[in-house]
């Protein structure tokens, strides 16, 4: 076990704590169980970092397990995602993959010793009947016609249906619980209903599936799993979850326990919402570098180590909250500040030549790839008499509060040289296309020798050399902190979530590796598209701004 010093506590851990003093568990069999529905998305990382952290640090193991019930929405494609996703984050499972689909005979011989101890029974209500039949909150629920047949009756009736002999929503089972009780998931939940449907890992096997509230915590016993960890939402149902482990015959009985969900402002969290995104094409796809989605974050270049620490720093607690975007990303721009070798890049380019430099003539500077990290070693940067600067970077005339190059002034080019600013040139219709600048020979390393004032430091390119890039400006998707909460999400879509420009980056970054982040110094942390960004066509993604603007205005 790892040192408890060192280790973070919450309720949870303090109840596994008391569990192995007191042996009530030797050891400690936790689980993630996601539905194969969709990409995972930064709800389900905190839950992974949860799970498999308290594995960890408690020399316990962790499953992966798919909780496969609903084949109609479900395949391959997620089952790969989501197993890629935890192992990129770091984390590894024990043993081989789960399926709950693993179980179904031994779930189906559950449901037959319910059924034999008349706690089951097949209903023939559809589903608005059976909305009917359970009541409200104040009102209690009646009696499924069928609710009193027999268990005789009622087997032959399952087994007709695992047969095949009846339609899709033409019955289902359900347990015999309590149609007066205060909690609705009591009142006779459905365990079983008939879908005709090809499962990914059972094939044709099967035309009955097993509800989730059924399926998990059998899963779970099956598993042998001491602590099964889940979300709020899943407060009520852990009635129903002993409930079923207290009238079948099984040996282990896993302690069910509720944490917040994670929220996240201007975010949705649903995947029912992020699917819509994906199918009405807001977005390119789940892995979208705006989508919220694990696939999505590594796209846009977030790295495992701050999203562990966002898990990390948000805590575990019975509170729900909405966590602060600017959270997530001041764990990333910390990651990354220390991580990051620095490069130039230049997004809007202004061409720049410098009158007193020689026509054809260049020369390479030493540049450092990090200037808190020597052990980063450092690059060759080319200089010659034409550059490229942000065309931000230059105005006419500005206040003093403006730090930047303006015409009749002076500015250092980064890990250059100091150049003024003489010349505008001009089209026809007014745009500055061209700034005439001279350049200070002694001012490589040091200041002017004249002493005069330099207002500041921008970054800039070399022409001949400078290598053609697409840079995607990824933000916020959503134009409000909680878009879940609007009568369409999809009308407060963030027009600004992506802006795409072409620019010029500094030579080394034409070997640029795919997901590899860089501070491009002044713009931000970007990386390497890891879908689109090759060699011959570099394009980079805007992981975060070097600080919180959101909603602020630039100097």
């Amino acid at each position: 076990m790892s040192d408890v010093s060192s280790r973070p506590t919450n309720f949870i851990r303090q109840i596994i704590d008391t569990d192995l003093a007191s042996g009530k568990h030797n050891a400690v069999q936790t689980r993630f169980p996601p539905e194969p529905n969709g990409y995972l998305h930064i709800g389900h990382a905190k839950s992974i970092c949860l799970n498999f952290g308290i594995a960890q640090d408690y020399q316990g193991q962790c499953n992966l397990r798919f909780d496969d019930t609903n084949p109609e929405k479900e395949n391959v494609e997620f089952v790969n995602s989501i197993s890629q996703d935890v192992n990129w984050l770091g984390f590894q499972w024990s043993g081989e993959v789960r399926y709950s689909s693993d179980y179904f005979d031994a779930l189906y011989g559950y449901a037959v010793e319910l059924i034999k101890k008349g706690l089951a029974y097949v209903c023939f209500l559809n589903g608005e009947q059976m909305r009917e039949y359970r009541g409200n909150l104040t009102q209690p629920g009646k009696p499924s016609p069928t609710r009193d047949a027999s268990p005789a009756e009622n087997l032959a009736l399952f087994e007709k249906m695992r047969a095949g002999g009846f339609k899709e929503g033409e019955c289902s089972l359900r347990t015999k619980i309590d149609m007066a009780s205060s909690f609705m998931c009591m009142r006779d939940p459905v365990i079983y209903r008939v879908k005709f449907a090809h499962h990914h890992q059972t094939g044709d096997s099967w035309c009955i599936y097993p509800m989730y509230d059924f399926t998990h915590c059998i899963s779970d016993a099956l598993e042998g799993i001491t602590h099964s960890l889940c979300t709020l939402e899943f407060q009520d149902n852990r009635r129903l979850y002993d409930w079923i482990l207290d009238n079948i015959t099984i040996a282990c009985h896993p302690q069910q326990i509720e944490f917040s969900r994670l929220n996240l402002e201007y975010a949705v969290m649903s995947k029912r919402k992020l699917q819509t995104l994906v199918e009405q094409k807001v977005v390119s796809g789940w892995d979208d570098p705006r989508m919220p989605t694990i696939a999505g974050l590594r796209r846009r270049g977030y790295t495992p180590a701050a999203i562990r620490e966002f898990a990390k720093r948000i805590g575990v607690t019975k509170q729900d909250n909405v966590i602060e975007m600017s959270a997530l990303e001041a764990c990333i721009r910390e990651d990354l500040d220390a991580a990051a070798p620095r490069a130039m890049a230049v997004l809007d380019p202004l061409k720049v030549t410098i009158i007193n430099y020689p026509v054809d003539g260049i020369e390479w500077l030493d540049a450092p790839n990090h200037p808190k990290d020597d052990t980063m070693g450092s690059r060759k940067l080319p200089f010659g008499q034409v550059v490229y600067i942000d065309r931000a970077d230059f105005r006419e005339e500005a206040n003093k509060k403006y730090k930047r190059l303006v015409l009749n002034g002076d500015v250092r080019l980064r890990n250059a040289y100091v150049i003024h600013a003489d010349e505008v040139i001009k089209d026809a219709d007014g745009n500055i296309v061209e700034l005439k600048c001279s350049y200070l020979p002694e001012t490589l390393g040091e200041n002017p020798a004249d002493g005069r004032k330099v207002r500041g430091v921008i970054h800039w390119v070399e022409a001949t050399n400078a290598l053609p890039a697409e840079f995607r400006v990824y933000d916020r998707l959503f134009s409000v902190a909680n878009p879940a909460a609007e009568e369409d999400f999809l009308n407060v879509i963030n027009p600004q979530s992506l802006v795409i420009t072409q620019g010029l980056v500094e030579p080394s970054l034409q070997s640029a590796k795919v997901e590899q982040a860089y501070q491009f110094e002044r713009e931000g942390y970007y990386c390497a598209d890891n879908r689109d960004s090759t060699a011959e066509r570099l394009v980079f993604n805007r992981t975060v701004g070097l600080r919180d603007s959101w909603g602020k205005e630039e100097e």
